[in-house]
C-alpha cells in the first residue's frame, strides 16, 4: 500500500510517503502491524534475505542490522545515499495493548530483476 494511514495498514504493509521507492537510491521505509503482516519480522537476522515485489520487478535485499527504538526516535527515517530498505513495526511483537517500542530492520539492495513476461 502507498501511505501509512490506519486504512492502508489494515490492507497491507504501507510505504511511507516521501521515502524512496523500493529498490531505488535512498531509504525506502515500509511499516506494518506486528500482529498481521509483520508478525515474523522479529525473526529476521543479519544476513537474511528479503524479497520485495513491486509491479513487474523483484528486489532482493540483505538484512544489515536491526534495533529496538522508542517511538520518538525518527532516525530510521533518515535518507541513505544507496538503496536501503527499512521495515518498522511495534515491539515487543507479542505485547498485549499498545507496544512501547519499535523494531527497525534495515537491509541493503543486492539485486533487482524484472518479472515482465512471466
Amino acid at each position: 500500500m502507498e501511505g501509512t494511514s490506519h486504512k492502508s495498514l489494515t490492507l497491507g504493509p504501507g510505504h511511507m510517503q516521501d521515502s524512496a521507492l523500493p529498490g531505488y537510491s535512498g531509504n525506502s521505509v515500509i511499516v506494518a502491524h506486528r500482529d498481521t503482516f509483520f508478525r515474523h519480522l522479529d525473526e529476521l537476522r543479519e544476513g537474511d534475505e528479503i524479497y520485495l515485489r513491486r509491479r513487474s520487478e523483484v528486489y532482493r535485499f540483505e538484512v544489515t542490522g536491526r534495533r529496538i527504538v522508542l517511538p520518538t526516535d525518527l532516525s530510521a527515517l533518515w535518507q541513505s545515499p544507496s538503496a536501503q530498505l527499512t521495515l518498522i513495526t511495534c515491539y515487543p511483537t507479542h505485547y498485549v495493548g499498545p507496544a512501547p517500542k519499535r523494531l527497525v530492520v534495515v537491509a541493503r539492495l543486492i539485486t533487482r530483476f524484472s518479472t515482465a513476461g512471466e
